[in-house]
């Protein structure tokens, strides 16, 4: 591990109980900072409903650290959008985002029109899949900007149990995100959940960044935010344990492609020569290839999109 990154690991790693959260409430009324939450969610009425009700009650009723909670639905066909809107969520629907551009799917998409749809200038995201949520993720990650003024970006960091085995789950980071930086991109060595999707910036630093519009837009933040403000911008918060549901093999394996991509094109910017990825089902007559479209495309960073322009002009 590079020495730089060693440093980095004792001053820019941190626990959630490091910051109680009066300490956090009188950063915030100090700084005037306003914080929102975002949950994209795609048929998560299961759990989107408990997070919601969960960070409204500690952190919005109990203590003013939240400002707002919104739920971005990207299409779910379940009662996702009822149940978060009944827990206390704004709900908004993806396509109703800056209509002008015609949606994709993909979870760096939502995200990306996420910025549009709320006012913070901290934004959290936390995802719409999580059980036994504790309101200690969002007032984890959003601390040490409240408190930090050099810090722009935090990602917590946690155990992921896969069933009864502790701390297996993160299968694409372990066989696929981390090799790839380590290998290319070795400051960002010490970050032990790189594609978690929990993690806050600063408004300032989203709306320069690009977002791949799928499963790559964990990774293409943290390299692009590596470029654009420096390491020691970025920080990491120990929450605990996250439990969440699982993917099958072959849907880790197109996170996998899309993630690989994305690293591709940070390495050399440079055209992807076969954007898919072929698997096999066994059918009646053997094995059967299916293939899927890796995704390709990334959305600008929103400073340059009119809509926002005029909006922050307004």
């Amino acid at each position: 591990m590079l020495e730089e990154v060693e440093r980095w690991l004792s001053t820019r790693s941190w626990s959630v109980t490091d910051r109680p959260l009066h300490q956090l409430l009188n950063a915030k009324q100090r700084t005037g900072q306003s914080v929102s939450v975002v949950l994209p969610a795609l048929n998560e009425e299961e759990t989107v409903g408990d997070i919601v009700a969960v960070i409204r009650h500690d952190l919005m009723q109990q203590v003013p650290l939240v400002d707002e909670i919104v739920v971005v639905d990207s299409g779910s066909t379940d009662r996702t959008s009822e149940v978060a809107a009944a827990a206390g969520a704004r709900v908004v629907h993806r396509d109703a985002i800056l209509p002008r551009i015609p949606t994709v799917p993909g979870k760096g998409e939502v995200l990306w029109r996420s910025l549009l749809a709320t006012g913070g200038d901290i934004v959290c995201f936390i995802d719409a899949d999580l059980k036994e949520f504790r309101s200690e993720f969002v007032s984890g990650i959003v601390g040490p900007l409240l408190t930090e003024p050099g810090v722009d970006l935090v990602k917590a960091m946690y155990d992921r149990p896969l069933g009864q085995a502790a701390g297996q789950g993160g299968r694409v980071t372990e066989l696929m995100a981390r090799p790839l930086l380590n290998m290319h991109w070795p400051q960002l060595a010490g970050f032990v959940q790189p594609l978690g999707g929990e993690y806050a910036a600063r408004r300032g630093l989203l709306e320069q960044l690009p977002f791949p519009v799928g499963y790559g837009v964990e990774l293409g933040m943290l390299v692009d935010a590596l470029h654009l403000v420096g390491l020691d911008a970025l920080a990491q918060v120990d929450v605990g344990v996250r439990k969440h549901r699982h993917q099958d093999g072959q849907a880790l394996g197109r996170m996998s492609a899309a993630i690989y991509r994305t690293a591709q094109l940070r390495l050399a910017r440079g055209h992807l020569i076969r954007p898919s990825l072929t698997q096999f089902e066994r059918g009646e007559d053997g094995f059967e290839p299916r293939t899927y479209s890796v995704d390709t495309e990334e959305r600008p960073p929103m400073v340059e999109i009119v809509e926002y322009a005029s909006r922050k002009v307004a």
